[in-house]
């Protein structure tokens, strides 16, 4: 990615597509560490997270992950679902947000040098030559290294670059904390572990193979 001190950037989060490009690449997005990522290229004006939500859920899995985007930084777009009966009489739910991104996108180009787009739906091709011709550069965020890839082939020829998402990988998934070793308790003295019945693996023992 290519950014300047003093350029202003914005971030533009389709949440639904990011998740599933993640998930396809086999690693969680880590919020915090995404968002310092970026502030630290250049002047952060606002990071943007869209997704619908079902409401009449008793509980949903995704409102923790809002609750906490709301409060550290992120500006949360949400509206609810629809479902709605197909032709086969089967039950669908709708939460497409484009609308919303793409208002929002044409509202903030002014303010903006730098538009950084978390997506690779080719229905923001148009998009994004749309705010280039008001001189705004534009980064595309996704991955061409899932299968079937998750970025379209016209929204990444459109974009000035294209950002391979697992390229980031290092720097914004969520890192696995390894529980603390619970401490020994003052005055009392643990006797040494008898690790000869214990199996110790090596590389050499474990199979490697690719299946």
């Amino acid at each position: 990615m290519i950014f300047y001190p003093q350029e202003r950037i914005g971030l533009f989060i389709d949440g639904a597509n990011l998740y599933a490009a993640a998930r396809a690449l086999g690693f969680d997005i880590d919020y915090k560490r995404l968002l310092d990522l970026f502030a630290a290229k250049g002047r952060l004006i606002r990071a943007f997270y869209y997704t619908a939500l079902v409401e009449d859920q008793e509980y949903s899995p995704i409102r923790p992950l809002v609750d906490w985007l709301d409060y550290n930084g992120y500006t949360m777009v949400t509206k609810p679902t629809k479902e709605f009966t197909d032709a086969m009489g089967r039950r669908k739910i709708k939460g497409n947000m484009d609308i919303e991104l793409a208002i929002d996108v044409m509202e903030m180009a002014q303010h903006l040098d730098h538009i950084v787009l978390f997506s690779g739906d080719g229905d923001f091709r148009r998009l994004v030559e749309a705010v280039q011709r008001k001189g705004v550069r534009v980064t595309v965020v996704s991955t061409v290294r899932s299968q079937p890839p998750m970025v379209a082939d016209e929204l990444r020829r459109q974009a000035d670059n294209f950002q391979e998402l697992q390229d980031l990988e290092p720097s914004i998934c969520r890192v696995q904390r390894e529980p603390r070793e619970p401490r020994e308790p003052r005055g009392e003295r643990r006797e040494p572990r008898d690790t000869g019945s214990q199996q110790v693996l090596s590389s050499q023992d474990v199979d490697t193979t690719p299946r």
